[in-house]
């Protein structure tokens, strides 16, 4: 089962860059509810050549903060604070506005931060669904009905939940193959993996995508390392059955 939220995917959000401009300016204006920010710096992190890189800071100040700078190219970047990731960001064209609460992490104003965090929104309604299936069995079998029985029930409205996740997340992807999104998503569903291996939605993802997907650092690398874990696994598995 694949399962992501937003706490999952802080340590993943990395540059993917692909797209290019000039004279391009990006701005962002954040508030914050929670106090213990006040006062504290904000950094705006990408990764490069393996090492974190700084792009921009800000102060909040009475809850307030602001960046602005010139923008050479889309990409997605993380918010920090300290050596803490709070959210995820893409830098592009245009003014976005940050929301940052105890329930609430937020950024919208432009094109892709609006994709993103509608994605982000549905994916994780989807989560709850899931979460609240527990709770379900319990009230049923308190009321009553047989245990077996309600397992057999929720254990196929789980699956289906977890099937229409994994096609939401696929159309994501594949919807968004040819800009930052389609990586940058792609690397978060990765993430929640134990480490790089083909799963059959991964197969799927990659049956169609374009080279310019592919050719992603970040999307080679993983499928790099994944085929060879899966070459490991098999040849393991040869070794296993000849002891048979």
């Amino acid at each position: 089962m694949i399962r992501m939220n937003v706490s999952h995917i802080l340590p993943f959000v990395v540059l993917l860059v692909t797209l290019t401009s000039c004279s391009r300016k990006y701005k962002i204006d954040g508030n914050s509810s929670i106090t213990s920010l006040d006062g504290k710096q904000l950094f705006l992190r990408t990764l490069q050549g393996g090492q974190w890189k700084t792009i921009d800071s800000a102060e909040v100040v009475h809850g307030l903060f602001s960046m602005e700078g010139p923008l050479d190219s889309v990409m997605m970047v993380t918010l920090y604070m300290d050596d803490e990731g709070i959210m995820p960001l893409i830098l592009e064209k245009g003014k976005v506005t940050v929301t940052i609460s105890n329930s609430q992490l937020e950024a919208k104003g432009t094109p892709l931060n609006d994709a993103l965090y509608e994605f982000i929104d549905k994916r994780n309604a989807m989560e709850v669904k899931l979460d609240e299936l527990d709770r379900k069995e319990a009230r049923m079998v308190l009321d009553g009905a047989n245990l077996e029985e309600v397992r057999a029930q929720l254990s196929k409205e789980a699956e289906t939940l977890v099937d229409e996740m994994n096609t939401y997340v696929k159309g994501f992807i594949t919807d968004n193959y040819e800009n930052v999104l389609g990586p940058s998503v792609f690397m978060m569903l990765c993430s929640t993996l134990p480490y790089p291996i083909m799963t059959p939605q991964i197969e799927d993802i990659m049956r169609t995508a374009p080279m310019t997907f592919k050719d992603n650092a970040f999307v080679k690398d993983f499928l790099s390392k994944a085929k060879e874990n899966m070459k490991l696994i098999e040849e393991h598995q040869k070794l296993e059955e000849n002891r048979k």
